[in-house]
């Protein structure tokens, strides 16, 4: 028998599935204790068994067995062959907690003895077993159908069914599978750079060069210290400089010698030696502690050169490294970024907080204070005074030429003037700031004292003669002579201020205070980032890098999940390819004429005649008594019972048989309200379609859909929560040792979700939310990603589908026809079904998913409340069960060594 029959890996919450038939794939036992082995949550034990309806008795050990580890709830499918006219079953399998099926010839063998036609055509068998198993195994359908088997004479009936499968093709579904993986992983990404901004605040502090608010008060170098007294040596030098200038600059400085024994060479020399100093301090300081480690010994060199450092700041510690980085990877992943593009951020924040060591720090420092900056401070510049020459010439001719108006005394007083301003200019030349007192340091200078004096002479001359002619009156010409003698001594005292603060820019001592301030600021940012914080920014580095390379091992996964390394589809799960061995499906057995606020092409209920057209049976024949009965079909009188008359059986169609044609639809009236787009139907109009899931029994139609708007999204959706509960359980591992951390479990447990997504992709066009995750250990780190997190919420089947729910709502709201259902046996078998018509138990089950959304709200509306919803699952539809007559049914107390 083929092992085809069950699903391939027991679903959470389903029914345990087994094989007990001759044939089977396993041992019996063997099956039993794969099936008690595996786990059932909730402490309910459901075991859907697959059984030889003759085989029963025979294994009534197997089934005390599945009650040996506490009480359990059994559904039976017993295949019986053609000729049996009799169920004989044990007491085990009676109600409350047991029930059974009794299934008649289920791929339509008309040859062959009995227990050949139990055992049958592998495909065939496969083709009508397994979506009814899938149906059983749904736990609410389970419990409503060993439920209603509790209320029917010996627990045992024949079933009659009708289902609908909604699904997607094999092309959407791939192709959904393959962009949702894409989704997840994403391209190959360049690092790029961090930034301080869009990280958790303890993050910034590592990425930025700022200082904990904690240490904004701390001295990091000490007036005592070999590294701060030549700070302050420094600080004393450039101030004596800086006073020195004031007292140079202005009247007091140039005419009253206040700066005579002012020695602004000698402090600026002495300011340039001291900042040297400071900088050959500092070096060391970086050179001696440039691990990327501190340690206590480091702490002393550091003292021992000038550099105090405190206790680690409270802002910053390195427990807090960890969960930052969970934080800022939920963050980045909530943003919507796929895994690779998250690796390359935290990869970038890998190698901007990796510690590089004061060592580093050691280019900074050159580039601040270098030899050449040094050498600029403490360079010679010259004194210029005096403006331009010209200028200077003619301005002081003028004024010495105002000065000699006056008559006769206008030939001394005018080139006096003009000698005034000449020797103004001397005293200025004495008295530049760029020389020594002694002498030693000088940088030379030029006032423009003979173009003044020469310009004077000639201005005084050419005055005294203008004077002797004009003859002004003695008020004028005194009031010429003290505008000229003020004049002089303001344009003197101006040219003396911007000559002193001329060379004061050019030699630029104050340019000390800020290389004195930016070495201090690099100490600072040295201790923080390189000593203080190496021990977390060390820590930082491997976090971020070990949950790169995890990031980047997962989407590899992915990509070798999704590229086809482990990718199951209908073929791989069926283990054949299903459109080349199975062909076709037969075409729907209901009309698609227009019905009013159904939508075009739906399927009218008000227009199928009074039972199923004449069709392939449940057996695979054509003959109309077999694709559907009533309670009228047959009468109690013993000549036409089945049992007398076996040689009289009708021929039965074998697989692949040419099925009936179908009457022609109606037109179908258009709709103008917008749906779902229309199902692909499979029919044998068909032959080979791609999205073909082979021959279909009568009672099943499916459709299937080419995906709607909202599957990509609920894919990754899964895929995505999936991955972030997955990295929860890394992160003590990276606390611990981030660059020991083992991602080997990771992948495997990627693989994993990636496995239980795909099935339920295949399942139910992941309509059902993934199962929950237990042990999550921060449930408030996950706060910013509660939209991914929680998959609670799930799209209605249609919008994942394509496929509208209308034909499962017109089945289910259809009257209570016995005809709308197949059953599950030949005509043959009919004599042995109850004559009651109420005895029979009824279970309509529908997918939640199909209820979902506005539109389900209008489409369900009237829909019988004994409607069973499950949880999961593509199957919707009825399940009758028709109970048996008194006499055919035989319970077997004990059997000894096969004798009943």
């Amino acid at each position: 028998m083929s092992h085809r029959v069950l699903p391939e890996r027991p679903l959470p919450g389903h029914a345990v599935c087994l094989d007990l038939r001759a044939g089977g794939p396993d041992d019996p036992g063997a099956a039993v204790r794969a099936a008690l082995d595996v786990p059932q949550p909730g402490g309910e034990r459901r075991f859907l068994v697959v059984d030889e309806a003759a085989g029963l008795v025979g294994h009534q050990l197997l089934y005390e067995r599945l009650s040996s580890y506490g009480p359990a709830q059994i559904v039976c499918l017993a295949v019986g062959a053609r000729g049996d006219r009799t169920l004989r079953r044990t007491l085990t399998l009676r109600p409350p907690a047991a029930g059974v099926l009794w299934l008649f010839d289920t791929t339509g063998d008309s040859k062959g003895d009995s227990k050949g036609d139990a055992t049958g055509d592998a495909t065939g068998d496969a083709a009508f077993l397994r979506p009814l198993v899938e149906v059983l195994a749904t736990p609410e359908v389970f419990d409503a159908v060993l439920g209603s088997l509790g209320e029917v004479v010996h627990g045992v009936a024949v079933p009659a069914v009708r289902v609908l499968e909604h699904d997607l093709t094999d092309e959407a579904r791939a192709r959904a599978w393959r962009q949702a993986v894409e989704g997840l992983t994403g391209p190959e990404v360049p690092a790029g750079s961090a930034s301080p901004e869009g990280v958790p605040g303890t993050l910034a502090l590592l990425l930025g060069e700022g200082v904990p608010r904690s240490l904004s008060g701390h001295d990091w170098l000490p007036a005592g210290g070999r590294a701060g007294s030549r700070l302050v040596a420094c600080r004393e030098a450039l101030d004596d400089a800086v006073d020195g200038y004031e007292r140079v600059r202005g009247a007091a400085g140039l005419l009253a010698g206040a700066g005579r024994d002012v020695d602004l060479p000698g402090d600026i020399e002495r300011l340039t030696e001291e900042l040297a100093r400071f900088r050959t301090a500092v070096a060391d300081a970086f050179g001696a502690a440039g691990g990327t480690r501190l340690t206590a010994e480091h702490r002393g060199l550091l003292r021992d050169r000038g550099v105090e450092l405190p206790e680690m700041p409270r802002e910053i510690t390195r427990a807090g490294i960890v969960p930052a980085l969970r934080d800022h990877t939920y963050e980045l992943i909530g943003q919507g970024l796929p895994l690779r593009s998250v690796a390359a951020r935290l990869s970038a924040l890998s190698a901007r907080t990796a510690p590089a060591g004061s060592a580093s720090r050691l280019a900074r420092l050159d580039a601040i204070c270098g030899p050449e900056r040094l050498r600029r401070l403490g360079g010679r510049y010259p004194f210029t005074a005096g403006g331009s020459r010209p200028v200077a010439f003619a301005l002081t001719g003028l004024l010495a030429l105002l000065a000699g108006v006056w008559p006769v005394l206008g030939w001394f007083l005018g080139p006096a003037v003009g000698a005034l301003a000449a020797g103004l200019a001397h005293l200025m030349l004495r008295r530049r700031p760029n020389r020594s007192p002694d002498g030693r340091i000088d940088g030379g200078g030029a006032t423009g004292a003979a173009p003044r004096l020469v310009g004077g002479v000639l201005g005084g001359l050419a005055g005294a003669g203008l004077g002797q002619f004009l003859g002004p009156p003695v008020w004028a010409a005194s009031a010429a002579l003290a505008v000229s003698v003020v004049a002089v001594l303001l344009l003197a005292l101006r040219d003396w201020n911007r000559a002193v603060d001329d060379w004061w820019a050019r030699a630029d001592p104050e340019e000390a205070g800020r290389i004195m301030r930016e070495i201090h600021a690099l100490v600072v940012t040295t201790a923080v980032h390189d000593w203080l914080f190496a021990e977390v920014r060390h820590h930082c580095s491997a976090g971020a890098g070990a949950v790169a390379r995890l990031l980047r091992g997962l989407a590899e996964t992915a990509d070798a999940y999704g590229g086809g390394a482990r990718t199951q589809d209908r073929t791989s799960e069926w283990g054949t390819d299903p459109v080349s061995e199975w062909g076709p499906d037969p075409e729907p057995e209901w009309d698609a004429g227009p019905v009013s606020g159904w939508g075009p092409n739906r399927a009218s209920w008000e227009d199928e005649p009074s039972r199923p057209a004449p069709g392939p049976g449940p057996s695979g024949g054509t003959d109309s008594a077999t694709g559907a009965w009533s309670w009228d079909d047959w009468r109690d009188d013993e000549e036409d019972d089945g049992w007398s008359d076996m040689g009289d059986e009708p021929p039965v169609r074998r697989p692949g048989a040419p099925a009936a044609t179908p009457s022609p639809s109606p037109p179908r009236a258009p709709s103008s309200s917008p749906r779902p787009a229309p199902a692909r139907t499979v029919s044998a109009d068909v032959p080979g379609a791609a999205f073909s899931a082979g021959p279909a029994p009568a009672w099943l139609e499916r459709r299937y859909g080419d995906g709607g708007p909202a599957l990509v999204d609920t894919l990754l959706g899964d895929l995505v929560a999936g991955t972030v509960l997955l990295l929860d359980g890394c992160w003590a591992g990276i606390e611990r040792d981030p660059g020991g951390a083992e991602h080997a479990a990771q992948g495997q447990r990627l693989a994993e979700l990636l496995d239980e997504t795909r099935i339920r992709l295949e399942r139910d066009a992941a309509a059902s939310p993934p199962p929950p995750y237990e042990g999550l250990r921060d449930l408030g780190a996950l706060t910013s990603l509660a939209a991914f997190t929680d998959r609670s919420e799930r799209p209605d089947a249609a919008r994942l589908t394509g496929v509208a729910p209308d034909a499962v709502a017109r089945l289910l709201l259809a009257e209570d026809d016995p005809g709308g259902t197949v059953e599950l046996c030949g005509p043959e078998h009919l004599r042995l079904l109850s004559h009651d018509p109420l005895a029979a138990r009824q279970v309509r089950f529908v997918p939640e998913a199909m209820r979902r959304g506005a539109a389900g709200d209008d489409i369900w509306r009237g829909t019988a409340e004994d409607v069973v919803w499950t949880g999961a699952g593509r199957y919707a539809g009825i399940l009758r069960l028709v109970p048996l007559r008194a006499d055919v049914v035989h319970t077997v107390r004990a059997e000894e060594a096969g004798e009943p």
